[in-house]
């Protein structure tokens, strides 16, 4: 085996740590970095590797994408979300196996309508990835990607499981939170603003609770958690339809109380409670003297534009993982915890959401290349297997820990 062909799709923040990882595989023999920017140009030199191949990419040009995707082995997407379903889609058609950080089905479209035509349309295109035997490996990132991995871990842990909070989360260290909102910026800014106004549902006590997309900062929906490895207690707030979560983990039948959530410094939640209330996160386009702009999309270059809330050289960020499970084996009462926290590696530069990320991104293509994904069709995380995936995490300093104890009976996050 050898001689592989990759080609990765957006050369980002997280795509830069995926291609410094991918390049460590010698039976890789050609990286081909696709992306619309100019900076792509340079990278061969950059980095010093010869097997580095920058392509000028537009994805609106189906065609172009088409050829470059049928001259490689496996593909590695890192692009905006709206892109991750045409891109896999395009895959499918060319036969070739991808792995996208995102999720295929929009998890922010309110429109039940749409939502049925997606379900529709992912369900054919599993169909067609199935025919053309690949894989596409979707939601592999860290939340969604890596939790999902832990999560499965830990279910299988037990006979029945009652409870599971699930949480996933990017923020400053404390010293580096000093700006107005708390929080520097990691990935996309647009991206941050969009997940910030998100509808989410959460099972408590066997019922399901429906959380508006501008009500996920209000203070009835968040709760704290303190860490030891942290010297502040973190707000938490649901992000995500745990719903569809339980289903994916086979639990829905089973399950009592159940969340998925994301963590902030105390104070953020009021600053973004306003905001969201306020329509400053809203993408429908609002006219002024200056013509129309969605206000989401004039908030990130707000925010982005701005250094105090970008990092500098000696700050670092750090990613958190955590799967809190609680149920029953052999009839006993059961808590198990999995954890992953990660800082910013100094010494590369690379953040904590990069290696997060990027690394889970290369570490998929890398194991379909090599057989140990096997499955075809549409792949979610908790269908990849453990063992190997944390391995090689564990190579690059991602360790994750494992608590387990009594459970005593309490379901709160």
């Amino acid at each position: 085996m050898g001689g592989f062909t990759v080609l990765q799709l957006g050369y980002g923040m997280q795509g830069k740590a995926s291609l410094k990882d991918i390049l460590e595989n010698k039976s890789v023999s050609k990286v081909m970095v696709a992306d619309i920017s100019d900076e792509i140009w340079s990278l061969p030199e950059k980095i010093n590797d010869a097997r580095v191949v920058p392509v000028k990419l537009n994805m609106k040009d189906e065609h172009s994408v088409l050829e470059v995707m049928k001259k490689s082995d496996v593909i590695i997407e890192l692009l905006p979300g709206e892109y991750a379903l045409p891109a896999a889609k395009l895959a499918a058609e060319a036969g070739v196996s991808i792995v996208s950080a995102m999720y295929l089905f929009n998890p922010g479209e309110q429109d039940e309508t749409k939502r049925k035509l997606q379900r529709e349309e992912i369900s054919r295109l599993n169909e067609t990835a199935k025919s053309k035997g690949i894989t596409i490996l979707e939601e592999f990132g860290m939340d969604p990607g890596i939790d999902l991995v832990l999560g499965a871990k830990a279910v299988k842990e037990f006979d029945e499981v009652k409870v599971f909070h699930s949480y996933g989360a990017g923020f400053p260290e404390l010293n580096a939170s000093y700006n107005p909102i708390r929080y520097k910026f990691t990935w996309s800014v647009i991206g941050v603003m969009r997940s910030y106004l998100r509808p989410a549902r959460i099972i408590k006590n066997g019922r399901v609770f429906e959380i508006p997309a501008d009500s996920m900062f209000d203070e009835d929906n968040m709760h704290f958690i303190k860490l030891s490895e942290f010297d502040s207690k973190l707000e938490c707030f649901a992000n995500g339809d745990s719903v569809t979560f339980s289903e994916i983990f086979g639990l829905d039948k089973t399950i009592s109380s159940m969340g998925r959530y994301i963590c902030r410094w105390p104070g953020t939640g009021a600053f973004w409670r306003v905001m969201a209330k306020s329509g400053f996160l809203s993408n429908v386009p609002i006219m002024t003297p200056n013509g129309e702009i969605a206000p989401d999309s004039f908030c990130a270059n707000l925010f982005g534009g701005q250094q105090q809330f970008r990092y500098s050289e000696d700050e670092r960020d750090v990613a958190l993982i955590r799967s809190d499970v609680r149920g029953y084996r052999d009839g006993e009462p059961l808590r198990v915890i999995l954890q992953i926290i990660d800082s910013r590696d100094l010494g590369s530069g690379l953040t904590a959401m990069q290696r997060t990320v990027g690394f889970p991104m290369s570490i998929g293509a890398q194991m379909i290349l090599d057989g140990r994904i096997s499955q075809r069709g549409i792949v979610n995380p908790v269908s990849v297997p453990f063992a190997p995936f944390i391995e090689e995490l564990e190579k690059r300093g991602i360790a994750y820990t494992s608590m387990t104890e009594k459970w005593n009976g309490d379901e709160g996050p």
